[in-house]
C-alpha cells in the first residue's frame, strides 16, 4: 500500500473496509474494548476515537469500529458536495511519522453522509461505539455567510449523529481559521447553540456540539477562544487540527508543500494547546486531544494534560489497528 500514491492507497483501504462490511466480516471480528468513560453527556465505549478526515463520507463506519475504536468521527462534510483541492493533495513523510494534506473538504455532501450514518446504525448494535459528524462550510460560501452553512449541515446530520464537531480550524479552506477570532466565533457558535436548543425541543434529542481548534494559536488567542467557548456553553472541544508550521528538518521531502501537517511532529504543539485549554476550562468543557499519537505514552500525555478522550489518524495510518487496541486498553475508563 505504501508503494502507491497516498490518496490511491487511502481509497483502496476504504474499499477493502467496505468489502468487509458487505461480507459481514467486520461484525464477526469486532473488537469490543469496553473501558467506558463519559464526556459531553455521552457514554463512550473507550477513550480512543478516529479523528475526522479518514472516512470523509461515512462509508466505513462499521469496519472502523470493528478495529476497536470507542468512537468514529466522519467528515468533514459540507452542506453541498464539493471535489476539494486539485491533486496531488496528500503527502507522506514516513521517516517523521507524518502527513501533509490540503484536501479541501472533498465530500459528497451532508445529506449523503447522513444517509450512510443512518444505514450503519441499522446494522450496528447499540454497544458498537459512538458516531460523530464533523461539519464545515462549502468553499464558495463567504465567511460572512458561514453560519448558514454550519447550521444547515448541523440540521442535516442532527438525527443520526451522537455529537457534531464544528470544524473552524482546517488550514485548507481559505479564511476558515478567521472563524476562531472571538467575535466571529461567538456569532457562529451562538447560532449553532440556538438551533441545537430548538431541535432539542422539537425532536426530544440533544446532540452535543464540539469545536475543533487549531494548534497554531498563541496563548492569548487560546485564552480568548476558551472564554467564548465557556460563554456560549459549547459541549466539547477537540484540540487540535493540523498545523501550518513545519517543525521538521530542512531536508525532509515534501516539507514545503502547502497544507496541514499531522503526525508525530504535531504532538508538542497539540499538547501545549490542550494543557492551556484545560487550565482555562477547569473541568467545565471536556477536551478530546488529538495530534501525533503514535504509542501509549503519547496518548497518555494528552490525558495527563487534561483531555478526557483522544483521537488518532496519522498514527493509525502508520501503526495500524494494534495502536487503537493497545491505547484503548491502557488508558482505561
Amino acid at each position: 500500500m505504501f508503494l502507491l500514491p497516498p490518496e490511491t492507497s487511502h481509497e483502496i483501504a476504504l474499499a477493502g473496509l467496505r468489502f468487509a462490511e458487505r461480507a459481514r466480516l467486520s461484525q464477526r471480528y469486532i473488537h469490543g474494548i469496553y473501558q467506558p468513560t463519559t464526556a459531553m453527556g455521552l457514554k463512550f465505549r473507550n477513550r480512543v476515537g478516529l479523528a475526522a478526515g479518514l472516512d470523509k463520507d461515512a462509508r466505513c463506519i462499521e469496519g472502523l469500529l470493528a478495529m476497536g475504536f470507542g468512537f468514529v468521527e466522519v467528515g468533514t462534510v459540507t452542506p453541498r458536495p464539493q471535489p476539494g483541492n486539485p491533486r496531488p493533495r496528500l503527502f507522506r513523510l514516513p521517516n517523521e511519522g507524518a502527513l501533509i494534506n490540503r484536501m479541501g473538504f472533498n465530500n459528497r455532501g451532508a445529506p449523503a453522509a447522513a444517509a450512510r450514518v443512518r444505514a450503519a446504525r441499522g446494522r450496528l448494535g447499540p454497544a458498537a461505539g459512538l458516531i460523530g459528524v464533523n461539519i464545515g462550510k462549502n468553499k464558495d460560501t463567504g465567511i460572512a455567510n458561514a453560519a448558514d452553512d454550519y447550521v444547515s449541515a448541523f440540521e442535516t446530520v442532527h438525527d443520526v449523529a451522537d455529537y457534531v464537531t464544528v470544524n473552524i480550524s482546517s488550514p485548507n479552506t481559505a479564511g476558515l481559521r478567521d472563524l476562531q477570532e472571538s467575535a466571529a466565533l461567538r456569532a457562529l457558535l451562538t447560532s449553532l447553540k440556538r438551533r441545537q436548543a430548538e431541535l432539542h425541543a422539537e425532536r426530544g434529542r440533544y446532540v452535543p456540539l464540539a469545536a475543533k481548534v487549531a494548534p497554531d494559536l498563541d496563548d492569548v488567542s487560546t485564552d480568548a477562544l476558551a472564554e467564548v467557548l465557556l460563554d456560549v456553553g459549547i459541549d466539547g472541544c477537540i484540540a487540535t487540527n493540523t498545523t501550518i508550521s513545519r517543525p521538521l528538518p530542512e531536508d525532509v521531502p515534501f516539507r514545503d508543500e502547502a497544507g496541514g501537517l499531522s503526525g508525530r511532529p504535531l504532538h508538542t504543539l497539540a499538547l501545549t494547546r490542550v494543557a492551556r485549554l484545560a487550565h482555562s476550562f477547569d473541568g467545565r468543557i471536556p477536551i478530546i486531544g488529538v495530534g501525533g499519537i503514535h504509542d501509549v505514552a503519547s496518548a497518555r500525555r494528552f490525558i495527563d494534560a487534561g483531555a478526557a478522550l483522544v483521537q488518532v489518524y496519522t498514527g493509525f495510518i502508520y501503526e495500524g489497528p494494534d495502536l487503537v487496541r493497545l491505547v484503548a486498553r491502557t488508558l482505561g475508563g
